[in-house]
């Protein structure tokens, strides 16, 4: 027995043992352990894994009647005994029942088996009973991803197999690849068939270190759990080998795991080395999917004669796919987009104007690519898929749909703080049914679920379905303001109107007809104001408005000064459900300071539409510009107006979602 070289080891301190006994103190992440096995009557050969423990109980592998035990090993390995020896600096150490013996070593090996450990059992201390001794080759292995979302894959992240929210939070984040990069024939995104295809990937590097290759039978593979398969696929480039055999650009990347594919070996490449991976995520959060992605790698060892490898080390990455996130109408515009058909040119001129005017881009889809389907705001953004341009579909199965669950039905509010609690990012406002209501309509269950499952925008529900649409947008938007909040939310009101009318009248324009130059039957402001029904439809309108406004107050934490109440009026229709009574002043677009408003034709007064210049007054205290579309015959008798007919491209949020508190 060397005793000069067993004390040595005895008395080095690593790095990886230092971190062993300092870790309760510090609460560090701890170390990858696995149980190692000795044997007596022959040599073994190991596979070790730089930064982690391989642990051994002395006990299992001594000859029956051991009492002693001595170790020895190459000055590239280090050990720790544990439960620590009694007899401190005597040599043999005592062996019991729970004696573990730790091994580490720091640096990844050149070639093969450069290292050994043997252990020596003895009944007394010079009764030599056996002696096992094992060959060590060293690599270093590690699956990384960007933990830091700094924009850089560093290596080794300690929270790499965690995600945690917050300023303060870590874990790598996946975006869902669901637009088209084919100009031509488009479709979604299947193979990577252009480099802008890796842009809309997560990247995650397998580095390496170590001799030219792995012992005989022991291979590295690359894992997902079945319930992530649906979720995600993952893609990587291929080794100098393979580019002989492959000229294809598919083959440059490809598929390692994904739905038909839950494990498969990956290269080991040897010597220092890394291999890049592409992580696309498919689908985004929802009821049935927190959007947490985990995936593993591990290396195997053969096993005896006819039974399968066994794992002995596994490292693993953890993702969060990023949510589905609505941008309000604070944002600043990129891309404006509408229909045309055979009967919307004065829709399109006035959008034309408004928008060049804005200075922003205007983008037409033609009748061949919309089918004769003139509602971009609800249903027509497949016809945008292309580059950077996707979409997420819902399937309700055996459910009815209705009209709510087009997405003028769906909006957003600016970011607000509601009783301290900050909404960075606002909050989805949805519309629904009353809730005592029994026979109602609703936005089918799989939307809302899915909405609720992003987390980062918490939805609000309003009373929507007393219009005959049943869309939030028919009586309310936000508009950017210069003060207080940033913004002010505009709502429909039918009090607003009549106070206007009556002013009208109490001025002498009783006369003053609505709806002048149209194929209309006129209507003056007397008539209206001596209209008993339509006053008392107006006045259920009101109740169902203002039931709203008190949630939106209450949700979005408002006072009254941050309302502003739009002069509309609404007529009742069958099964008491309501339509705009003129074109829909408060369904308007927004381009920063500019407003796409429909043009009410309200009753003029010296030459000039009395609701426009209660418009443009209101809205111009705030710094907004009013432009008025004529969109009556071709959305407003369609019972959609200006927003229905449009969508707007935003810029995103500065504020990074991940950074939100949860």
């Amino acid at each position: 027995m060397d005793v000069s070289q067993e004390q040595v080891s005895m008395t080095r301190h690593p790095n990886l043992l230092q971190h062993l006994n300092k870790r309760k103190a510090t609460d560090m992440p701890v170390p990858y352990q696995q149980t190692f096995r000795l044997d007596i009557e022959k040599t073994l050969r190991a596979l070790y894994v730089v930064g982690t423990v391989l642990k051994v109980n002395l006990n299992r592998s001594a000859p029956p009647t051991s009492k002693y035990f001595s170790v020895q090993c190459s000055p590239r390995v280090q050990y720790r005994i544990t439960p620590p020896p009694l007899e401190s600096g005597t040599l043999p150490t005592s062996l019991n029942g729970n004696t573990m013996l730790l091994i580490t070593m720091d640096t990844a090996s050149e070639v093969g088996n450069d290292s050994k450990l043997s252990v020596m059992y003895y009944g007394e201390k010079t009764e030599v009973l056996g002696k096992a001794v094992v060959h060590l080759t060293a690599v270093e292995i590690s699956l990384d991803v960007d933990a830091d979302r700094d924009g850089q894959v560093e290596r080794n992240n300690p929270n790499k197999g965690s995600w945690m929210w917050g300023p303060n939070g870590h874990g790598a984040i996946l975006l869902v690849n669901c637009d088209s990069e084919h100009t031509y024939g488009k479709r979604r995104d299947s193979d990577i068939c252009e480099m802008s295809d890796l842009k809309d990937m997560s990247p995650m590097v397998l580095r390496t270190s170590g001799p030219a290759k792995l012992p005989e039978g022991y291979k590295l593979t690359m894992h997902i759990s079945q319930g992530d398969a649906e979720s995600v696929r993952v893609f990587r480039t291929r080794s100098t080998a393979e580019n002989l055999l492959y000229k294809s650009f598919v083959k440059d990347y490809p598929l390692v795991l994904g739905s038909e594919d839950l494990s498969k070996e990956v290269p080991y490449l040897g010597g220092n080395a890394e291999m890049n991976f592409y992580v696309e995520g498919l689908r985004f959060p929802d009821k049935d999917f927190e959007g947490l992605i985990s995936i593993s790698l591990s290396l195997l060892e053969p096993s005896s004669p006819g039974f399968p490898e066994t794992p002995i080390f596994t490292d693993r990455v953890v993702f969060r796919v990023a949510p589905w996130i609505m941008t309000p109408n604070t944002l600043n515009p990129v891309e404006v987009f509408v229909c045309s058909t055979s009967d919307n040119y004065q829709f399109l001129k006035g959008m034309r104007r408004l928008v060049e005017n804005s200075g922003y881009k205007l983008k037409v889809c033609h009748e061949y690519m919309n089918r004769g389907d003139r509602w971009m705001q609800v249903s027509s953004e497949i016809q945008l898929l292309g580059p950077d341009f996707g979409y997420v579909t819902r399937t309700a199965y055996n459910v009815e749909v209705s009209s709510l669950d087009s997405f003028g039905n769906l909006e957003v509010s600016p970011p607000v703080i509601v009783n301290g609690k900050i909404y960075p990012l606002g909050r989805i406002i949805i519309g629904v049914a009353f809730p005592t209501a029994t026979k109602g309509r609703n936005m089918t269950k799989v939307v809302q679920d899915f909405l609720w499952a992003q987390k980062v925008q918490e939805p609000i529900a309003l009373f929507s379905d007393w219009l005959l649409v049943g869309h939030v947008d028919e009586f309310m938007t936000f508009v950017p303001a210069p003060d207080k909040k940033g913004f002010r939310l505009l709502l429909a009101s039918p009090d607003a109107g009549y106070k206007l009318f009556r002013g009208l009248q109490n001025d002498g324009h009783g006369q003053a007809k609505m709806f002048d130059g149209l194929e209309e039957e006129e209507i003056t402001v007397d008539e209206i104001l001596s209209d008993d029904k339509l006053r008392a439809e107006n006045n259920y309108v009101q109740s169902c408005i203002d039931w709203n406004r008190d949630v939106l107050k209450r949700e979005l934490g408002l006072d009254d000064d941050d309302i502003i109440d739009l002069p509309i009026l609404f007529h009742v229709m069958e099964e008491n459900r309501a339509v705009a009574y003129y074109p829909d002043m408060v369904n308007m677009i927004v381009l920063g300071k500019n407003l796409g408003i429909p043009k009410p034709f309200g009753p003029k007064v010296d030459g000039r539409c009395a609701l426009e210049a209660e418009m443009t007054s209101l809205m111009e205290g705030l710094g907004l510009c009013c432009t008025y579309i004529d969109d009556f015959a071709s959305y407003h008798k369609l019972l959609g107006e200006v927003h229905c007919g449009s969508n707007v491209r935003r810029e995103p949020f500065s504020f990074k979602w991940w950074n939100l508190e949860m």
